[in-house]
Parts: C-alpha cells; sequence; structure tokens
C-alpha cells in the first residue's frame, strides 16, 4: 500500500489519538481524509472538517444541530451522517483505504468490525474492540483480507520488532517468540503512599506523567487498567498464551515494548513518547514516512529504569491478567465494568481505590462463558454493565471498604 491518494476515516478525531492521526497527516498531504467522527463535540469536529474537507463528517444525534447550523453558515460540502449507522458507513465505504479506530470504549466496536469485516487497513487505537470479541475481530479480518495494525504504542512496538511479512498478523509458532514485555509508566500513582489513593481526585488521576491522553484513558494508566487491557490485546493479537506476555514498570516511556526470542535475542523498539509514531508507522506500513516528532536523543535522557509491578497496588492489572487467562467473555465483562467504574469515578460517584472492587465483584457474579458470536458478546456487556451500576447505586464499594 502506497501513501499515494490513499483515502480514510478518522473514527474519534476529536480525541487525542485523532488530533495526532491528523497532525501526522500534515506532514504527509498525501493521505486524503474522507470522513471524520466525534460524539459530542460539534464544534471542534466542524472546525476539523473546514481544515480538511472530508466527505462524511458523523457525530451523535444529540450534537447534529449544533453541526448543521455551523454547516449552513459555511460553503463546506461534507455530508453530516448520525450515530451508529453514519459510523458503519465511513468505516465500510468502498472508497476508504485506511480506517483509524479511535474511539474510546465499547462504543468503537460495531464500526471496528465493519472496517475489519470490509477489508481495510485497520489502525486498531480501540484496544477495547479486540479484547471484547478476540478472536471473532480477528477472524473478520482473514476472511475479507484486511489488515490490523496496532496504534497503542506497547503492540506497535512488539509489531516492530516482529519479523516483517506480506501480512500484518503474526502467529508465535512462525517467528520464534519466546514472549513479549509489555512496559508501563506507572501512572501518576507509581509512589504515592497506598493510604493516599483512597482520596484521589479525578483531576490528579488524569495528570499522566509522559502521555496527554483522554480522561477515561488517563484513569485507566493510572490504576493501570489499561495496562490489563494491553495483556489481553496482547494475547490475541500476537496468538500468545498469557505466560508470553510480561509487563515492566519504565516510568521513563522510552522503550515501548520488547520481543524475547528462542536464540537470546531481545529487540526493543524505542522512540520519544509521542502518538504520532505509531500512528506513522501504521499509516505507511512496511515503509516510514514523516511523524513530526523530535528524534529521540539517549544522552539528554534521564537513566531508563526497569522493575516489576506491585500487583497489590495496581489490582486492575492482576484482574485484567485473570481475564486474559479465561478468555472467552471475561474480558468483555471486565471491560464493561471497567466503563461504568471509571465513568462513576469521574462524576465524583465512588472513590479511585473503588474502581478495581467494583470489577472484581461484577466478575465474580458473571461466569465466563465462550464468546462464539457478537450477540453473546454483546449481551454480557450490558448484564456486566447494568450490575456495575447497580452495585454503584447500593454504594457497595464505599460498604465493602468501611
Amino acid at each position: 500500500m502506497t501513501s499515494r491518494n490513499l483515502q480514510i476515516s478518522i473514527l474519534g478525531s476529536t480525541g487525542s489519538v485523532g488530533a495526532s492521526t491528523l497532525a501526522v497527516i500534515d506532514e504527509n498531504p498525501s493521505y486524503k481524509v474522507f470522513a471524520l467522527t466525534a460524539h459530542r463535540n460539534a464544534k471542534l469536529l466542524f472546525e476539523q472538517c473546514e481544515k480538511y474537507r472530508p466527505k462524511f463528517a458523523v457525530l451523535s444525534e444529540a450534537a447534529a444541530a449544533e453541526f448543521n447550523t455551523l454547516l449552513v453558515k459555511s460553503n463546506l460540502d461534507t455530508k453530516l451522517l448520525i450515530g451508529e449507522p453514519g459510523l458503519i458507513e465511513v468505516a465500510s465505504n468502498p472508497n476508504v483505504d485506511i480506517v483509524m479506530a479511535a474511539i474510546v470504549g465499547a462504543a468503537g466496536l460495531e464500526s471496528t468490525l465493519a472496517a475489519a469485516s470490509n477489508g481495510k487497513r485497520l489502525l486498531l487505537a480501540n484496544k477495547e474492540s479486540l479484547v471484547m470479541t478476540g478472536d471473532l475481530l480477528k477472524q473478520a479480518a482473514r476472511e475479507s483480507g484486511a489488515e490490523i495494525l496496532p496504534i497503542d504504542s506497547e503492540h506497535n512496538a512488539i509489531f516492530q520488532c516482529l519479523p516483517q511479512t506480506k501480512s500484518s498478523v503474526h502467529t508465535e509458532s512462525n517467528i520464534g517468540v519466546v514472549k513479549v514485555v509489555l512496559t508501563a509508566s506507572g501512572g501518576p500513582f507509581l509512589n504515592t503512599p497506598m493510604e493516599q489513593l483512597e482520596s484521589v481526585t479525578p483531576d490528579q488521576a488524569c495528570q499522566h506523567p509522559k502521555w496527554s491522553m483522554g480522561r477515561k484513558i488517563s484513569v485507566d494508566s493510572a490504576t493501570m487498567m489499561n495496562k490489563g487491557l494491553e495483556f489481553i490485546e496482547a494475547c490475541y493479537l500476537f496468538d500468545l498464551q498469557p505466560s508470553q506476555v510480561d509487563v515492566l514498570i519504565h516510568p521513563q516511556s522510552i522503550v515501548h515494548s520488547m520481543v524475547h526470542y528462542k536464540d537470546g535475542s531481545v529487540l526493543a523498539q524505542m522512540a520519544n513518547p509521542d502518538m504520532r509514531v505509531p500512528i506513522a508507522y501504521g499509516l505507511a506500513w512496511p515503509q516510514r514516512i514523516e511523524s513530526g516528532v523530535a528524534p529521540l536523543d539517549l544522552t539528554a535522557e534521564e537513566p531508563l529504569q526497569f522493575s516489576k509491578p506491585d500487583l497489590s497496588r495496581f489490582p486492575c492489572l492482576r484482574l485484567g491478567m485473570e481475564a486474559a487467562g479465561e478468555r472467552g467473555t471475561a474480558p468483555a465483562v471486565l471491560n464493561a465494568a471497567n466503563e461504568v467504574a471509571v465513568e462513576a469515578f469521574l462524576k465524583g460517584e465512588i472513590g479511585f481505590a473503588e474502581i478495581p472492587l467494583i470489577i472484581e465483584a461484577v466478575r465474580s457474579q458473571i461466569p465466563c462463558e465462550p464468546a462464539p458470536t457478537l450477540a453473546i458478546i454483546q449481551d454480557l456487556d450490558g448484564q456486566a454493565r447494568k450490575l456495575s451500576k447497580e452495585l454503584i447505586l447500593k454504594d457497595f464499594c464505599r460498604g465493602a471498604s468501611a
């Protein structure tokens, strides 16, 4: 795939990954924006449309009126589509070559599957889609000839350290991989006394020391659920057993991941912590293009440190590892409970330390089942969300921790 006149749909263009994708396109104008989408941020989406002139924009129904008001006052010929049907349309449209899946959470599931089912190059920044559907997403890509390229910095680093093949799908059996190592910054509370975690505020949890991200993902990084989800994603994406995936704390966020080979070699990918690096690699693979990121100068960096994660400090990481071992519907239930718990924390309804308690309670009450169809996964997702909200309304966590 060359960059000449390639059309890209960016699902979640107003978020941090979407903005970084547009920044890479600014460096490489041969890529053409076919569609931009957002949930509620009509003003920013319209501003992006004015600059990039996409054929389509997609918004939720609640935000459509504001966008249309701006649209009638302009000479923009972008067509507005609404909600999930609009997302599926711009993800599957035959004129689209590349789909950046950057919608946070389960909300990006169906459009991500649509891109995979229609043979697109799928730049997967929405880890929850693979966490929830696992083998179903990969099967859809195999059947359609779609390419799944990971955009999470850790999985993109692993991908860069694997042998280059004609396919973006790698299997452990034919590449000699012993294990992969996901690195984790440890978030803002790596060294915070445990007793102080009870009083953490949403603003404190969103102050990541290295990465600029949305609030939900920032909280996931603070609890290390982000790494738990990435652990599951790595198992599915690279066909690895949980025993072949390791996690190391690396506060400097320079080494993004490592791959251990049978001959004793260890390959690592390094770069400044900037999402434009994996995005540029995903857009141009197997070639490389300008990302706009400053080159890494190791002489200017503090010493690189690595340590094992403390699972008592980060129970969400342990829960993710456990769900990876169970597979089936366990990852979908874990993800649903986490999304509800994080939203409740951001609204001030529960405390930071109560997030893993909600998740563990839901996991214990909803048994793991096989996940052969999307309908089964979505049903269990709904059950987990309903139970999570019920537990929060009953003030379960505060009572359990009192």
